[in-house]
């Protein structure tokens, strides 16, 4: 019978003080019977046994009875709650210090103290509430930092080494402290550890390092925003990220760096499970591919595929660099089969997770796309109405300038007829002059009637002294009307087409003296300009016709001709080269100038541009025909 069993051994353990191995044999007893039993452990409660041997743990001098019964207290106060609730009390924990702190304690009672301690906190409030009020929590932490260092650790003999054994201890009470229930409490004060154990897993790799480490980190941080930012702060979310790799390099050699990888796996999870947004940092290691390869492992059980297909979840949930990443690497396809094959409805809901996550994306690129492209319509078509009312713009000066140059074209066809018939009367009146020049060869008047009568019906008006020029369009077929009409003229159309100044350097000519023999000489001369001399005129007609259409324009559309102009120039004679100066004659489109005063305004300026020098050179080869030609008249004449 087991109650009567617990009898005897209670009464023994009473009975045996000065026999350390017969107590020692008794509580091995006590707790093999109360181990995972209940019922005797609260039996044994109800008889006085747990706090007897509570009050031997700290009354007795042999160590090894201290150990038995701290580890006998632990197997009774784990099997039965109200054990627990019967020996929680800061009196335990301040008693279960002094243990840990003593000098001459050994590592083992150390490690049974702890177990103790693990005992009252696991899923027990009061317990997480005690070990912080007492400060049992940061004697923890500070065992934590210096059982085992990190640059003289050897891990060959784990399982017999004392002070692994009290470090791993140690780790697992941590994660009681902080979790079962959840403990924000303890998981602030767990944090002042995190460098440390991110030095650990920058240095070590080892099974008997990560996977303690991954525990309480993963505990202390889960449902914890702020202790996951701390996390993240102190680059420990990197650091696991840059193990997982590694880890993956051995996993298709050694099943335990697949499996040490689910465990590093599940760490990561729980550091951005409740703060997805950090995930972006798993994203310049590529987690997502790494964590699909290690899906795709045949040994893994159902519930190390959850973990990775949530840790998936949570990686691509905001983060878009993850989310591309997934799809890239065959994610979508991936989800879908184990959504399709699976039959563990843990399974289903982690996989629908994932594709509501590809849903979300899908439906924001979608969205960004739509934007993208209206805006690109938008930035069309502001473009397209900003070329109209530029175009429209050009299309009034170019209908303005149209209407101009019409304008300026029927003036110029009145005028021109009224020039012919003008001429018509300046010849009969020029015969005329020349009968009454027999009569009065002395008459002052008559020299000034001729000066004001004869003009060149192609260059000047005889009604408003203004410059004549045909439109630019028309202006070639005008000039081989003129060498036509030059060819092939009579007497009478000669005259007609003898520019003005020859006429009036020929009367300015004419001496006093002169008898009845200077008809026949004007005759002769006249003779003599229609035949000799009509390439020459026609030449010099061409050049002055030239002068007086770039005057014109000029006024016209000052730019517009300029550039016009010098790309004429260019092409016809490669010496010229263009200027990017504005002389006067540019920047005086808006003032009122005839040929005489505008090319007495050109001489002036010392820097002209490149279409106002050939015009000007153009009026200047004119001049010099026109001296030429007067002077072989006169030659002739005498």
């Amino acid at each position: 019978d087991i109650k009567t069993d617990l009898n005897l051994l209670l009464e023994c353990l009473k009975y045996q003080m000065d026999c350390p191995l017969s107590q020692k044999e008794a509580l091995i007893t006590i707790y093999s019977i109360c181990q995972q039993n209940s019922e005797a452990s609260e039996y044994f409660r109800e008889i006085g046994g747990l706090m007897f041997i509570n009050d031997l743990a700290k009354s007795s001098v042999y160590c090894v009875v201290k150990e038995a019964a701290l580890f006998t207290l632990g197997i009774i106060i784990e099997s039965n709650v109200y054990c627990q609730q019967t020996l929680c009390t800061s009196a335990l924990f301040e008693d279960l210090i002094l243990f840990l702190i003593k000098e001459d304690s050994g590592v083992n009672l150390k490690r049974m103290s702890v177990y103790v301690i693990l005992v009252l906190v696991s899923n027990n409030k009061n317990g997480q509430t005690y070990v912080r009020d007492t400060g049992c929590i940061s004697l923890l932490l500070q065992l934590f930092r210096t059982t085992l260092s990190t640059s003289e650790k050897n891990l060959s003999h784990e399982n017999t080494d004392p002070c692994y054994q009290l470090w791993s201890s140690v780790c697992s009470t941590l994660c009681a402290c902080v979790n079962n229930p959840q403990n924000e409490d303890n998981q602030i004060i767990c944090c002042s550890v995190f460098p440390h154990a991110k030095e650990w897993l920058q240095s070590c790799t080892e099974p008997g390092i990560v996977r303690p480490i991954c525990s309480f980190l993963g505990l202390t941080v889960a449902n914890n925003s702020f202790v996951q930012k701390y996390f993240v702060s102190i680059g420990g979310l990197d650091t696991l990220a840059k193990v997982l790799l590694e880890l993956m390099r051995d996993s298709c050699l050694s099943h335990s760096s697949m499996k040490l990888a689910v465990v590093v796996t599940k760490t990561l999870d729980a550091c951005i499970a409740n703060n997805t947004a950090v995930g972006v940092v798993l994203a310049k290691y590529h987690t997502v591919s790494k964590l699909l390869k290690l899906l795709s492992n045949e040994t893994l059980s159902t519930g190390e595929k959850i973990s990775i297909i949530l840790t998936i979840g949570h990686c691509t949930e905001v983060c878009e660099e993850n989310q591309c990443e997934l799809l890239q690497n065959n994610g979508l396809p991936i989800m879908i089969q184990v959504l399709t094959e699976s039959e563990d409805e843990e399974l289903i809901k982690a996989a629908t997770f994932v594709l509501q996550n590809c849903k979300q994306m899908t439906e924001q690129l979608s969205l960004k796309l739509y934007d993208n492209s209206l805006n690109v319509k938008n930035e069309e078509e502001s473009d397209v109405q900003a070329r109209k009312r530029c175009l429209q713009d050009y299309w009034k000066k170019a209908k303005d300038l149209l209407h101009r140059i019409n304008s300026i074209e029927k003036e110029h066809d009145e005028e021109r007829v009224q020039g012919k018939l003008f001429v018509d009367k300046s010849s009969v009146v020029n015969s005329e002059a020349l009968k009454s020049h027999e009569v009065y060869p002395a008459d002052p008047k008559y020299t000034e009637r001729t000066h004001k009568v004869v003009y060149c019906p192609q260059l000047t008006s005889p009604l408003n002294n203004q410059v004549l020029a045909p439109s630019v369009t028309s202006a070639p077929q005008k000039n081989e009307t003129v060498n036509t009409m030059d060819a092939a003229s009579t007497s009478q159309t000669g005259q007609r087409n003898i520019p003005c100044s020859v006429t009036e350097l020929q009367t300015d000519r004419v001496p006093p003296s002169h008898n009845i023999h200077g008809k026949t000489a004007c005759g002769k001369n006249r003779s003599y300009l229609q035949a000799g001399y009509a390439d020459g005129l026609i030449t010099m007609a061409k050049d002055r016709l030239h002068f007086s259409v770039t005057f014109f324009l000029l006024h016209l559309d000052q730019h517009s001709f300029c550039s016009e102009k010098t790309e004429r120039v260019k092409s016809t004679s490669s010496s010229y080269k263009m200027a990017d100066l504005r002389c006067l004659g540019c920047t005086a489109g808006g003032l009122s100038f005839n040929s005489k005063t505008f090319t007495k305004m050109l001489q002036s300026c010392l820097h002209r541009c490149e279409h106002h020098r050939v015009i000007l050179e153009a009026e200047e080869r004119y001049r010099g025909e026109l001296c030429r030609v007067a002077a072989g008249n006169n030659s002739r004449s005498a």
